[in-house]
């Protein structure tokens, strides 16, 4: 397959267990870098809404209510880029538009851009009233649409509920049945390797996202923006009507 034809299919309207998987470790990356790079900037994880959660109670008891506030912040952003995830899918599916997965992706690596080029200007003592909303929302995007291609089998954003399914799946594996007369206990062995790729990309984006906000800060955020616009644009130019040229 040439490499137009694999960018029209990676974030196209066909969807295969494959591809999924292939679009879905990428977005784990991503994550893990988004998320690492919120909390060295602002000490604030942007993907994980149970600890945020948990946060905002540990704080309300505490009295610190300005946490408790930049918390509610992050739940509402990232309940916001989900529903605007729905809105936009819908509005493509609807139509029967190629782009009703890739125009998320698109908006999601606009949004990565647009802040990856600007956040270092902002260095007010509030700035992460501004930072928390603008990661969170790009969470909620990402968790969405990776939710709606896969049929809400994966998700890329937080990893608890792949860590939970890879236990699973190894306690099937090991099971040993003694009883022949009923259905054996089978594990998904491709579907644990899926899930292990998943959790290490979404360590290793942390890591890179650690290393290179440290070293650049936050324009190592630039390099993810345009993988994310370079592997949405086929079906959004198919719906316009323009032709792009093979580059193979």
């Amino acid at each position: 397959m040439s490499r137009a034809g694999y960018l029209d299919r990676i974030a196209g309207p066909e969807r295969t267990p494959s591809l999924n998987h292939q679009l879905a470790s990428l977005l784990a990356l991503v994550a893990g870098i988004l998320n690492s790079v919120g909390f060295v900037a602002v000490a604030f994880y942007t993907s994980h809404m149970t600890g945020v959660s948990a946060q905002v109670a540990d704080q309300f008891v505490l009295g610190e209510y300005y946490l408790v506030g930049v918390g509610l912040l992050s739940v509402v952003s990232f309940i916001s880029g989900a529903m605007a995830c729905a809105v936009i899918f819908n509005w493509g599916r609807r139509r029967a538009l190629r782009g009703r997965y890739a125009n998320v992706l698109l908006l999601e690596g606009m949004l990565m851009l647009v802040f990856g080029l600007l956040a270092e200007e902002l260095t007010a003592s509030w700035r992460e009233l501004v930072f928390v909303p603008v990661l969170c929302f790009t969470m909620g995007l990402q968790n969405a649409i990776i939710t709606k291609i896969s049929g809400a089998q994966i998700r890329t954003t937080h990893v608890t509920g792949m860590i939970t399914d890879i236990g699973i799946e190894i306690g099937k594996l090991v099971y040993r049945d003694r009883r022949p007369d009923l259905d054996p206990v089978e594990g998904n062995a491709p579907k644990l390797a899926m899930l292990a790729s998943l959790v290490l990309l979404f360590v290793l984006g942390g890591v890179i996202g650690a290393a290179g906000y440290l070293a650049i800060g936050f324009a190592v955020l630039v390099p993810c923006a345009l993988l994310l616009v370079v592997v949405s644009h086929r079906p959004l130019m198919a719906d316009l009507g323009v032709r792009a040229e093979d580059p193979t």
